[in-house]
């Protein structure tokens, strides 16, 4: 039984993490164009544009501050909003 609430989130993650993966897995293995997340991204932000105009660059702005925010928080534990949790 899952009493505490920072296990419903654990639970859930884990959950969307299975939810997710086999579904990476199953695109990279079939290796259909347009069918990973990764091409998602790239055709959201027109990444693969040969000549990518101003609105282009401007709604891949958003992305590289997200991902350099992910990045940081994840690998380093930086710009978190709250203290480190305990995990006791």
């Amino acid at each position: 039984m899952i009493g505490n609430p920072n296990q419903w989130f654990t639970a859930f993650w884990i959950i969307w993490l299975l939810a997710f993966l086999p579904v990476e897995v199953w695109a990279l293995i079939t290796k259909s164009r347009g069918d990973t997340f990764s091409e998602h991204v790239w055709h959201w932000f027109k990444v693969m544009d040969d000549r990518p105009t101003a609105w282009t660059w401007l709604w891949r702005v958003p992305l590289l501050v997200f991902l350099v925010w992910l990045t940081g928080h994840l690998v380093f534990g930086w710009w978190t909003v709250w203290e480190w949790p305990s995990w006791s």
